[in-house]
């Protein structure tokens, strides 16, 4: 048996025979092998099906034929390992239950809500990765985010810092974490505005979060801003390239440090739109930015006065 890892081409990840060099394959699920169709070569054999043993034919079937359950996920408090009792009122043949099977599946619906939680921290958690899910919801925070915000708060109740503080704002500060870390351009007033904390208490539990050694949140990158703009003002992607490249500059001259990034972006963004013979007010730019048209105002006079036309269409 000839293993298939050695007959992989590197570049393009195909099997490829290594006695001719072909790479007309043909897999054989009925014998388990792959052989070399110019040659008849086995190239390997005994292979193991990782598929299952049935076929299904449309979603309805997949999903009554499937023996096993969801993915395991970080954003329910049992991981997604524990079995689930079917709000459909119907048994393992699918027909529906009488009246005394609904009332007793009713009750077992009860108390397996009940003894999820059973005790405070488990509460507290459950109440926190739904309030996490909430946010990430509302405002289109990607699911690989919203696990990370989940595991963030997981690893601060288990060191007690979750105690003495609204669930609500740590979870927030937790979101706003994993946004940083995930480099999106998500603003800490973006998820006030949607949190039932406001921005001060989030203020307060992020940064007792950042002062522990959970996690290591990275800087803000003015740059992450710029994608954002550009899709909420309908502008073409070479407004966006030249406002990134308007912002590496303005950071190699260090007229970046202590300025707001949502400020210094939508300036930049002006800037590339007026290069670029690109008609947006800024009145417009600061409606999709947040921010005022003063601020955009000030931002592109610094950046029109210290760069002094160095950028070039």
């Amino acid at each position: 048996m000839v293993s298939e890892e050695v007959c992989l081409d590197r570049r393009e990840g195909e099997i490829i025979c290594p006695y001719c060099g072909s790479r007309k394959i043909v897999r054989d699920y009925e014998r388990a092998e792959i052989t070399c169709a110019v040659c008849g070569m086995v190239i390997a054999d005994h292979l193991i099906d990782q598929g299952p043993e049935w076929r299904a034919f449309n979603e309805e079937q997949r999903a009554r034929r499937a023996r096993t359950g969801s993915p395991i996920s970080i954003l329910k408090p049992d991981k997604g390992l524990t079995t689930d009792i079917d709000w459909r009122n119907k048994d393992s043949s699918g027909r529906s239950l009488n009246l005394n099977r609904r009332i007793q599946a009713l009750r077992f619906r009860l108390w397996q809500q009940r003894i999820r939680a059973k005790d405070s921290l488990e509460r507290n958690l459950q109440q926190a990765l739904n309030e996490i899910k909430r946010l990430g919801s509302n405002m289109n925070i990607p699911p690989s985010v919203q696990e990370t915000a989940a595991m963030i708060y997981r690893r601060a109740l288990e060191k007690g810092y979750i105690r003495g503080r609204s669930i609500d704002s740590m979870a927030a500060a937790c979101l706003y974490i994993a946004v940083r870390i995930h480099g999106l351009p998500r603003s800490l007033d973006e998820i006030a505005s949607e949190s039932r904390a406001n921005k001060k208490e989030i203020g307060r539990s992020y940064r007792l979060l950042v002062k522990t050694d959970i996690v290591k949140v990275p800087p803000i990158t003015i740059e992450n801003y710029i994608p954002t703009l550009i899709r909420r003002l309908h502008l073409p992607s070479e407004i966006g390239r030249k406002a990134t490249e308007i912002l590496k500059v303005a950071t190699m001259a260090g007229l970046t440090s202590g300025k707001g990034p949502k400020g210094l972006a939508a300036a930049a963004v002006y800037l590339a739109s007026v290069m670029l013979n690109c008609k947006k007010t800024q009145r417009e730019i600061a409606q999709a930015a947040g921010v005022t048209e003063v601020t955009i105002r000030n931002r592109f006079k610094e950046l029109m006065e210290k760069l002094e036309f160095v950028l070039k269409v």
